[in-house]
């Protein structure tokens, strides 16, 4: 059998999200004819320079902002239909059309206000072992999807099935918002005519996604898989408890869309030079607070969802070297090198120390993560701007040897180095891009 000849490539973060996976997913979808999320929800955000503005997608591709481009959810996505179409809207102020280019999964599931106020609530609860979720209700939405009571688009568009469902559902929540966190119970009137109305808006958007991409494989067309998050917090190899409801490692795209694993002809992760998490958990390489507010001002560190600012750290290659194992990478993507170029000293932590035993590879152990003693060696910085760079020998030499040792330590290729957050602020080591 003749092998397809198209380029299907899931593209995820390598560390803890926020890596500037919205750049290059806007680069590689030039080169995309449909541009597919897999998972998450409006929990996550892409921010995207275009046309000298800065756009920030919570639910929809980024991909929709290159006219003809197809953008998919996917089943693995739960939607909050009031968010997705407030994007909608917020796209069309900006002259963006997505008719007949957005698509979005019949299985998918949906989020419910109940659900935002349960992720609420039962952070609050927890108090000082609180995960750091966004409270936007994804967590939520997943457990009742893996405790077969959620609903998806395709019951909401059955009138009869949508009643009965979310009877069930609500009177569930509406007991234990009664028994465990003494509030008031939600009106299924209210919801269900919200809902009912959202009905007839949403129709033109729903499609049974995975014979759309199945076909659109066989035809030879081009597939971009973004992920949302990053590796260490997907809900099975990230730093558990404290991740996300669903998996964004590379594996979450197969089951997120349906579409086959032979279909997939490579998997590419996406790093910062340094290392950022947002939320709460383990973070052996974080900064001191002088250098965290050196570089958080530098990299413009604030969540692009809740606004919240993000712990920095040195570069973990335990961290990145995970996520090559348990995603397939085959190439890696550098971003915000720009942001080391006022450092004398540059870190790499190589591996970890616990209790006199040292850790090579990235260890499950919660503890083990919370109290490690990150092992570093120390490269010379380069004290010169790299804003300007556009080829590799435009970069300083320390710089070009800080990348080279990234590569060696992570064993697979690194494909481009981003500068800046400007589309041409991109070093192309790997001229397949282009």
């Amino acid at each position: 059998m003749k092998k397809n000849k198209s380029r299907n490539v899931i593209l995820v973060g390598a560390q803890w999200g926020d890596e500037g996976k919205g750049k290059i997913i806007d680069l590689l979808a030039r080169k995309s004819d449909y541009i597919v999320r897999y998972q998450g929800g409006n929990n996550a955000g892409h921010t995207v320079c275009f046309d000298d503005q800065k756009i920030v997608l919570h639910l929809i591709p980024s991909g929709i902002l290159h006219p003809k481009k197809i953008c998919v959810l996917g089943n693995g996505v739960v939607i909050d239909l009031e968010a997705f179409f407030k994007e909608i809207n917020t796209l069309a102020k900006r002259g963006v059309s997505v008719k007949g280019r957005l698509f979005v999964s019949d299985r998918a599931h949906l989020i419910f206000p109940f659900h935002r106020l349960m992720d609420q609530l039962r952070e609050d609860h927890k108090g000082s072992e609180k995960i750091g979720t966004t409270k936007k209700g994804i967590g939520p939405c997943y457990a009742d999807k893996a405790n077969r009571l959620g609903i998806r688009l395709v019951d909401l568009m059955n009138p009869r099935v949508f009643r009965e469902r979310l009877r069930l559902l609500l009177t569930e929540k509406n007991l234990m918002l009664k028994k465990i966190f003494n509030h008031a119970p939600f009106s299924f009137e209210r919801i269900h005519g919200t809902y009912a109305a959202y009905r007839k808006r949403i129709a033109p958007f729903i499609q049974d996604t995975s014979l759309l991409l199945e076909n659109a494989s066989r035809k030879g067309k081009r597939i971009l898989f973004e992920g949302a998050q990053g590796t260490l917090l997907d809900v099975d190899y990230g730093t558990y408890p404290f991740v996300t409801s669903s998996n964004a490692s590379a594996g979450g795209a197969i089951v997120g869309t349906g579409i086959g694993p032979s279909r997939i002809d490579e998997a590419i992760g996406v790093v910062k030079a340094y290392t950022t998490r947002v939320g709460e958990g383990p973070f052996p390489t974080q900064f001191p607070p002088d250098l965290m507010a050196h570089i958080r001002e530098r990299g413009e560190e604030y969540g692009a969802t809740t606004g919240r600012p993000r712990r920095c750290g040195w570069f973990d290659a335990l961290v990145a070297r995970h996520s090559v194992l348990v995603n397939g990478l085959s190439k890696v993507i550098v971003m915000k090198l720009d942001v080391l170029d006022q450092l004398k000293k540059i870190k790499i932590c190589t591996a970890y120390r616990f209790r006199s035993k040292r850790y090579n590879r990235f260890p499950s152990d919660i503890e083990v993560l919370e109290k490690a003693e990150p092992i570093y060696e120390e490269h010379p910085g380069w004290l010169v701007s790299t804003k300007s760079a556009r080829q590799w020998n435009d970069l300083p030499m320390n710089a070009r040897r800080y990348i080279k040792r990234l590569e060696a330590l992570l064993q697979v290729p690194i494909s481009i180095v981003s500068v800046g957050s400007e589309r041409l602020e991109t070093i192309y080591i790997d001229a397949s891009y282009i």
